[in-house]
């Protein structure tokens, strides 16, 4: 069965996607730590982190870095951190999170956002990623 990841992959859910290319996707979070939270995700459905191809694994830290400038770019945060927990979606995903302080990787405080507000943060980070020059960013 596939992952709900697989399902918004496909279009068969909504997302609101920020990057997209044959390799992976980054998609904002629907229950985000802080604003801009959002996730990248092989389009492959691989389970664990640890058993992500060795090149596939790169193209998606790859990813994370250039998703991660525009998250800086619209949030000025101290650091844009990755994270990988895997518990809540049987599909490898990197969590990227605008922080600030450590408390800030709390996932105690996740937030059920409404579409709309992902919808306005995801065009946010999308025009960022565009001003950048990449043209993956041309998916929303």
């Amino acid at each position: 069965m596939a992952s709900i990841f697989t399902k918004i992959i496909n279009g068969e859910l909504p997302g609101h996607f920020v990057w997209r290319d044959d390799k992976a996707v980054a998609i904002m979070t629907i229950a985000p730590i802080k604003p801009g939270h959002c996730l990248v995700i092989p389009v492959q459905e691989v389970d664990h982190w640890d058993d992500v191809p060795a090149d596939l694994a790169a193209h998606l830290m790859q990813v994370a870095q250039k998703v991660a400038k525009g998250l800086k770019a619209v949030y000025s945060p101290k650091r844009v951190g990755v994270m990988v927990a895997g518990l809540e979606v049987p599909h490898t995903h990197l969590h990227l999170i605008p922080v600030d302080a450590l408390e800030d990787f709390d996932f105690s405080l996740q937030k059920p956002t409404e579409a709309e507000q992902l919808a306005a943060e995801s065009q946010k980070i999308r025009a960022a990623l565009k001003e950048l020059g990449y043209a993956e960013a041309e998916c929303g």
